[in-house]
């Protein structure tokens, strides 16, 4: 369904901010509630793909259908295991596709808890500790977007009947917003402590969506994670819930505050560049093949957050491009641990120094997968890569405030990710103790 979807799609429109740009619309009456002296409550059932969304659907579906395939081994309660995975699927769906926030906010905390017991039940030794700690750091962040989102709600109303809504569309338009409203565009905005309710706002939402990307510091939980959970779930994790976080970013955070963004972008791209090193040092120090490969998802999706800051056509677009690249790479690079993992139960690399010789054409999918993933050219991750640095080389020449040393900084990460995976390859084909050496 989703391949007919791309099939159909109209690549000349575009979306955003405009009913108009986005196709596949599905919007009915949902919730129609009277408050009394608070107004009207509208709520709709309203979806809608576009040029940002269509992607990741496909990404989800395919990688979702990926870690189906990676599921031939769970015997435990294998009704339950599939349900949730449906259950998670249908959320992430959602996400990509709502355009009332209301809705997008059920779909957020629905997505929350299928991943919760299927790290919680299936997933390896110290799966509570795991799941508990993702569970309280997603948590954390969707509260608070929830306040977020009702402030909104009052400071939004629907242009035909003046009711306030949770229409996102209706949010990204400065028209919509009531003046003295909590989060006022232009006339009478309100101050917390000196910052701006709208900066404040942007805050908020960015926190909740950059625990999902993850951003340093909230990364700790994804390594945890990784290693604990089955390697279906570790695939999905990867693939598909990483660019929850990403998309959140660019359709809620600099969509809704594109005000806020603008001033703050520097720090975000900062932030970019500090998960792209950390992200990369942390991996190249790793034993444990699951966990390398976790940290090295932290330093990729570094180049996401990165190219959104930069607020450049080539930065974004290379934003969306790493976020697909990564989605299928990782999949692949966490399939192939899982296909290991299941013969001997260990992931300890240095262990299968030499694999080569017992296992040549699965060395040779290992080895495609990790040159695919250092961003070799020829190569998917080289093209986001690319245009990430690219974009953010030529922030400074339009004026976003971003310094050319950053996209330095973002090739230096690059250079790392080299190091780290044709390190772990040698490892991988020689029977040599050049990995203990390193």
């Amino acid at each position: 369904m989703s391949a007919w979807l791309y099939g159909q799609f109209d690549s000349s429109l575009n979306g955003i901010n405009h009913l108009q740009g986005f196709q596949f619309i599905e919007q009915l009456p949902w919730i129609r509630l009277d408050l009394g002296s608070l107004g009207k409550l509208e709520i709709d059932y309203f979806l809608g793909v576009d040029g940002i969304s269509l992607p990741l659907l496909i990404l989800s579906a395919f990688v979702m259908l990926m870690a189906i395939g990676a599921s031939w081994n769970i015997t435990k309660n294998a009704k339950g295991y599939f349900a949730l995975l449906m259950l998670l699927n249908t959320a992430v769906m959602g996400i990509f596709c709502a355009l009332d926030f209301f809705l997008f906010y059920i779909f957020y905390e629905v997505m929350l808890l299928p991943l919760y017991f299927l790290i919680g039940i299936w997933g390896g030794a110290n799966r509570e500790y795991a799941a508990i700690k993702f569970f309280i750091y997603t948590l954390f962040g969707s509260v608070f977007m929830l306040l977020v989102i009702v402030g909104l709600y009052f400071s939004v109303t629907n242009p035909s009947t003046g009711a306030h809504t949770f229409n996102m569309l209706h949010m990204m338009n400065p028209e919509n917003y009531v003046d003295g409203s909590f989060f006022a565009y232009l006339n009478n905005y309100y101050e917390v402590q000196g910052i701006p309710a709208r900066m404040l706002g942007f805050i908020v939402l960015f926190v909740a969506f950059a625990i999902k990307v993850p951003v340093v510091p909230f990364h700790t939980w994804l390594p945890d994670a990784h290693v604990e959970a089955p390697t279906p779930v570790s695939i999905i994790l990867a693939g598909v819930l990483l660019k929850v976080g990403g998309y959140g970013i660019i359709r809620v955070c600099y969509s809704i505050f594109p005000d806020a963004a603008a001033q703050a972008n520097w720090w975000l791209a900062l932030l970019g560049i500090i998960s792209i090193l950390y992200g990369a040092l942390n991996a190249l120090a790793q034993k444990d093949l699951k966990r390398m490969i976790a940290y090295s998802s932290v330093s990729h999706m570094g180049f996401v957050l990165l190219g959104v800051a930069a607020l450049t056509a080539e930065g974004i677009s290379g934003a969306m491009f790493q976020m697909l690249s990564h989605g299928f790479l990782s999949a692949a690079l966490f399939f192939l641990v899982g296909v290991i993992y299941d013969r001997v139960h260990d992931r300890y690399i240095y262990n299968f120094r030499g694999l080569a010789t017992h296992m040549p054409a699965y060395t040779g999918f290992v080895a495609v997968a990790f040159f695919a993933s250092l961003g070799l050219p020829g190569f998917s991750a080289f093209i986001g890569e690319a245009f990430v640095i690219i974009g953010t080389f030529n922030a400074e020449s339009v004026g976003t405030g971003i310094p050319r040393w950053m996209a330095i900084a973002g090739s230096v990460g690059i250079l790392l990710s080299c190091l780290l995976f044709s390190v772990d390859l040698t490892a991988y084909v020689f029977r040599t103790d050049t990995l203990q050496r390193w």
